[in-house]
């Protein structure tokens, strides 16, 4: 037996659902593209030059009192930037604010082909001393089978 609904249906106006803004344009979708970029660009370290880390000491040195975070975040910096460029700037030297390169020193190519003809040395020692062992052994297992075979034979 199938039971029915006395009551009929109720259906929201049109104005009360929701609908997806129209396109005003055809050849434009109105949402943006979903899809991630293949390659994003890679984030690189900024680097400040001298000029602009001493405007910003003097702009922060002059600043109103509650004043100074606003200029951090209008320039994208830390409180760190400030401090350490600080104590370059009382240690008395321009060249100290300058940008350094980071990570390890280049060498030379005369120094990296030194270090790999060193590298090849100790790795052609190291196998020619384990050839040496193997020659030994086979050396002393030949003097012993010589010694096994003649005790094996009878003497007469």
């Amino acid at each position: 037996m199938m039971l029915t609904s006395t009551t009929p249906a109720v259906r929201p106006p049109a104005a009360a659902t929701p609908s997806l803004p129209r396109p005003t344009h055809p050849a434009q979708p109105p949402y943006p593209d979903p899809e991630v970029p293949a390659a994003p660009a890679r984030a690189r370290r900024r680097q400040f030059t001298v000029a602009y880390k001493l405007r910003i000491l003097h702009e922060a040195d002059h600043c109103a009192i509650g004043q100074l975070g606003a200029l951090l975040r209008r320039e994208g910096l830390y409180s760190s930037h400030l401090s350490n460029w600080r104590q370059r700037r009382a240690a008395g030297t321009l060249a100290a604010l300058a940008p350094q390169r980071r990570g390890r020193p280049a060498t030379s190519a005369t120094e990296r082909e030194l270090a790999q003809l060193r590298e090849e040395n100790a790795r052609l020692t190291r196998k020619l001393a384990a050839a040496e062992t193997v020659i030994d052994v086979q050396k002393n297992s030949r003097a012993h089978r010589h010694l096994l075979l003649d005790a094996e034979t009878p003497s007469g």
